[in-house]
């Protein structure tokens, strides 16, 4: 295939990127060339927002839009001259307002989530507009994705906690359960997708299996050979300056997803796969939170 990505040079494009051109297809990259490329990609140097005629009369078998995060990214995209076959579309769970009955699915009506802010509401604005436009169009909302190449500081963060031997803060709601998916499973879903052309057009996409946040850092600290010791933070301190999830819990159904890919890879391994990766590329984690420094200043003393 003949296939664009916005984006390419970190976490869920980047992977998305990498798998495509292993199965051997011709990728082509749309980024700012901020950072290294994968190799066997060809780079469309450029803002989104400013293609200029860069993809005018260019055709592609499929766009995966990795980094619309407005409408505005989507509109700059269809209006640049660029002519496909199929788009799928990267949105996110945070489209669904925290007010709806849980599992959210995808009959529900979506709109502000008030944990989530703009950011959310900027997703759902694009999805109406690309669907208005492209009602073909494929859109997928993931929970938190997770795996190789991930540039945010969560899992990095439990997994240095670990191998540096510290004791492990956790919020006071122990129980709270998180949602994950593979961006592994993401390029295996998008395959699927292309190849089958469901009557469905909108996915949640994600783990069927849901996991407390105790069992999450309990399951890291195993991962990097260490056994944990949880300390259970105040509930008057804030849980974003000593964790690295929201106090908010939710769940998407994945029912629809199950149909076309009932399997996911599981938790263990892939933050296995993640661990290993991470241990030889601790850089690659761009956007680290003063956690620890908070922990050291305002946590440690109240034990």
């Amino acid at each position: 295939m003949d296939i664009l990505i916005t984006g390419g040079t970190t976490f869920v494009s980047k992977y998305t990127a990498e798998h495509f051109v292993k199965k051997g297809n011709n990728v082509t990259v749309l980024n700012r060339n901020s950072r290294k490329q994968i190799p066997g990609v060809e780079l469309i140097n450029c803002d989104r927002t400013e293609p200029g005629n860069r993809l005018k009369n260019r055709h592609f078998d499929v766009i995966l839009d990795i980094t619309a995060y407005t409408e505005h990214h989507i509109e700059t995209l269809l209006q640049s001259g660029v002519t496909f076959d199929d788009y799928v579309f990267i949105s996110s769970s945070a489209v669904y307002p925290e007010t709806n009955p849980q599992p959210f699915n995808e009959q529900q009506q979506c709109g502000r989530n008030s944990i989530w802010g703009d950011y959310g509401i900027n997703k759902y604005n694009a999805e109406q507009y690309l669907l208005k436009h492209i009602p073909g169009a494929y859109i997928l909302c993931p929970p938190y994705f997770y795996g190789i190449y991930e540039n945010l500081y969560r899992e990095a963060f439990v997994f240095d906690c670990a191998v540096q031997n510290r004791l492990f803060f956790i919020p006071p709601n122990q129980d709270m359960k998180l949602q994950f998916f593979n961006v592994s499973d993401l390029c295996r879903f998008i395959e699927i997708l292309l190849s089958q052309h469901p009557n469905n057009h909108i996915f949640n996409v994600g783990n069927d299996k849901t996991v407390t946040i105790k069992e999450w850092v309990q399951l890291c600290y195993k991962i990097a050979g260490k056994e944990v010791r949880i300390i259970s933070a105040d509930k008057s301190i804030p849980q974003r300056d000593y964790f690295c999830f929201h106090d908010y819990e939710y769940v998407l159904d994945v029912s629809e997803q199950n149909v076309l890919m009932p399997d996911t890879i599981s938790l263990e391994k892939g933050l296995t796969e993640e661990f290993g990766w991470y241990k030889n590329n601790p850089d690659s984690v761009y956007y680290r939170r003063p956690y620890m420094d908070f922990i050291d200043d305002y946590l440690k003393d109240r034990l």
